[in-house]
């Protein structure tokens, strides 16, 4: 049994005092000199399963290595002596070892507007520069740029990744600039819920990309949260431990950031928003947890200048009318930021993020495939039953997709088939209008051709007997005219023999006889 998986959750701390502190109702008492957080489920017959850094661990263990006596509520619980040493009082130094060894995660979400200091915020909080790509800004939406880096620092290994919102703001509808954010966030929970459903599983090798907190970066208006803030920060808080700083905040006077502070506070209760609480049912820790509660929202400036003060450097942001240091509480908050976020209270970011946001979305998940933890009648539920029940749902539910699908295709066919014939019967109709059409016009060209060949006999007719009368008409005229010619000559020789001129046969006239007696 896993830590994580069961309805309550233990957190055992050693103190000095040899007393054990615990946060819910299992009580341990006895000595010892070191301090240990781990994780607990639910205490059966004395047996608890505790995990941390990856590593159960019986809670006899725990308790004999301690030298413990178990106090706790229920029946079946006993003390078991120990003749002698046995040797498993060197857990605890195992599972630090083997934690030193495998390193940790974390993971941070920076959401704020552009120019609001992001990036230099987190180059001051881990004391180094981040290389990574700048951005353009030029994209139509809000985009999401993950950095992954190693740090180290003595002996311990700290991968940690940044995750930018480049874009964030700069749209003139921001009406939907929360929902890029939310999806990556729910593809992370989805992306580690994939790999614990896997036959084969390899969570000690998985890189957990899972945002354990989101930096919330507010501009420095003075006067009030913008629309954007609270619907963003609305929309986020059921998913990730927000929280909210002031960025730049040197840009406003100090009376000024106290009023705003109040002001922002106001807001996120009136508005419902759920934002990060430091734990405060540790005692080693409740003091200053609470007081850093009451500073909250953070006011910090970022800088990766150093100035020398005094005999030491420091982180400053220079101006003309004076120095504003960093690390300097009198000036900024980012100190208090610091020491909760990466000191005190990363553990505690990263067991809220997988016992609280990332549990209600699995469960959500889950309810949605149609697991349960007890059925109608308060009994549990066994995971085969669940899958039987749940493989019949979803046989019943294809079987009547099936039979709607088929009805729906007989449907359609029958429709098509109806729709056929009707444009098969307006082919017709129409096939028989235009054959009807067609033999009209022919009759009609026929009749027409006919009319036109009677008219092309009739003008032949016409004229061959044209052609009779003018040759009959030309023969006529030429006889006539020859008995005329004939006519013409005899009157004229009539005439010459009268005038006493001769005349030859031929068509000249003869020159009389006594005419040429004279001119011999």
């Amino acid at each position: 049994m896993h830590g994580w998986n069961c309805p309550h959750s233990y957190f055992i701390t050693r103190t000095s005092d040899y007393s054990i502190k615990t946060r819910n109702r299992c009580v341990l008492g006895g000595g010892g000199g070191r301090e240990s957080v781990v994780s607990a489920c639910d205490m059966k017959c004395g047996i608890t399963y505790f995990k941390t850094a990856g590593i159960v661990l019986s809670s006899l263990h725990v308790l004999a290595y301690l030298n413990l006596p178990i106090i706790c509520k229920g029946e079946g619980c006993r003390t078991v002596p120990l003749a002698g040493h046995v040797g498993f009082d060197s857990l605890p130094d195992q599972l630090v070892n083997q934690s030193i060894s495998q390193g940790f995660c974390f993971n941070i979400l920076c959401v704020g507007e552009t120019g609001l200091g992001k990036s230099t915020l987190m180059d001051t909080l881990f004391n180094t520069k981040f290389e990574g790509e700048p951005a353009t800004h030029t994209q139509p939406g809000v985009q999401l740029q993950s950095n992954t880096y190693d740090l180290q620092e003595s002996n311990v290994g700290l991968k940690l990744t940044i995750v930018s919102t480049v874009g964030f703001g700069d749209q003139i509808n921001k009406e939907d600039s929360y929902r890029p954010i939310v999806e990556f966030i729910d593809a992370q929970f989805e992306a580690y819920l994939q790999e614990e459903l896997k036959i084969r599983r390899l969570l000690h090798n998985y890189h957990d990309s899972r945002i354990h907190a989101c930096l919330y970066f507010i501009a420095p208006t003075g006067h009030s949260l913008k629309s954007l803030d609270l619907v963003t920060m609305k929309k986020l808080d059921s998913k990730v431990n927000v929280i909210p700083i002031i960025a730049k905040s040197d840009a406003i006077s100090k009376s000024e950031l106290t009023k705003f502070k109040i002001k922002i506070t106001s807001e996120l209760v009136s508005n419902g928003v759920q934002i990060y609480q430091f734990p405060m049912d540790d005692e080693a820790v409740a003091e200053v947890n609470g007081t850093m509660n009451a500073h909250l929202p953070f006011a910090v400036i970022g800088s990766t200048e150093e100035l020398k003060i005094g005999n030491k450097m420091v982180k400053v942001r220079q101006y003309p009318w004076g120095t504003v240091q960093v690390e300097n509480e009198a000036h900024c908050d980012f100190v208090k930021l610091r020491e909760m976020l990466i000191r005190v209270n990363m553990e505690d970011l990263r067991e809220q993020t997988h016992s609280r946001h990332y549990e209600l979305y699995r469960r959500c998940k889950l309810e949605e495939m149609g697991f349960k933890d007890t059925d109608p009648d308060s009994k549990p539920f066994s995971l085969q039953e669940t899958y039987e029940a749940k493989r019949n749902e979803f046989l019943g539910e294809l079987q009547k997709k099936e039979e709607e699908m088929r009805q729906m295709f007989v449907q359609r066919v029958k429709e098509k088939e109806a729709e056929l014939k009707e444009a098969e019967k307006e082919l017709h109709e129409k096939f028989d209008r235009l054959k009807k059409l067609h033999q009209d016009e022919k009759k009609k060209l026929e009749d027409k051709k006919k009319s036109l060949d009677d008219e092309v006999n009739a003008f032949k007719q016409r004229k061959t007997a044209a052609e009779l009368l003018q040759s009959q008409g030309s023969q006529a005229g030429g006889s006539q005219t020859l008995k005329r010619d004939k006519e013409k000559k005899k009157t004229r020789e009539e005439k010459s023999i009268s005038d006493g001129t001769c005349t030859t046969p031929g068509k000249h006239p003869v020159v009389p006889c006594a005419l040429v007696v004279c001119a011999v």
